[in-house]
């Protein structure tokens, strides 16, 4: 990690400890989104929910990977090695291409089939407060990226938003669904979740982010 000349090394400390917290409290919800998305989306038969689920697993990899980078620059004072992060970043971006070709295909299959979802109660709680945690998680790592100058924070802080958008689209395509029923909304809903996916997809392979922090 580079260290700016206007950064002395007790703030800078100060900030990796507050990034390394950030991350935890990532950590820490992301499984519980993961296990509510998907557990919800299966027992509702909820493709977007499940979508939405599967996600948080790969956003909690990510987060995971941070948390170890920050660990050994705030223990050793070195940087983390970038082909290693280059490597799991692009592992992130394949699954996240795998999962974008999965919701496509079993989207596609609803629509084929005529097939729609239950309403799920869970699925709608856990996309609500997903979108103001998800507005706050990735305003503070915005800052910090800032005050780290760490492009790998800021591609995490993204991947805060990107969770933030998906959230919406579930939460529109659950109420729509509840006031509509039509059968149809749950996988239309799910297409549009893809494109989120893609774009972190190409974010996660394209390497943004993973070269400095």
């Amino acid at each position: 990690m580079t260290v700016g000349a206007s950064t002395p090394d007790a703030a800078r400390d100060k900030s990796i400890r507050a990034a390394f917290r950030l991350e935890y409290v990532t950590l820490g919800w992301m499984t519980m989104e993961a296990a509510v998305g998907i557990g919800a989306g299966v027992a509702a038969g909820s493709l977007a929910l499940a979508a939405f689920g599967a996600d948080s697993v790969i956003e909690l990899a990510s987060a995971g990977v941070l948390v170890w980078r920050l660990t050994v620059e705030l223990r050793h004072g070195r940087r983390f090695a970038e082909r290693t992060e280059r490597l799991a970043s692009r592992i992130g971006g394949v699954l996240l291409g795998l999962l974008a070709l999965y919701v496509v295909i079993a989207a596609v299959a609803k629509l084929w089939v005529g097939t729609g979802a239950e309403f799920s109660w869970p699925g709608l709680v856990l996309a609500i407060l997903a979108i103001p945690i998800m507005s706050w998680l990735a305003r503070r790592k915005l800052q910090l990226a800032d005050a780290l100058g760490s492009r790998a924070l800021r591609a995490d802080a993204v991947e805060s938003i990107t969770c933030g958008w998906m959230a919406l689209v579930v939460v529109a395509a659950l109420l729509a669904q509840r006031l509509v029923g039509a059968w149809w909304i749950d996988p239309v809903a799910s297409l549009g979740i893809v494109w989120f996916l893609v774009r972190e997809a190409r974010e996660a392979w394209g390497g943004e982010g993973c070269c400095e922090a």
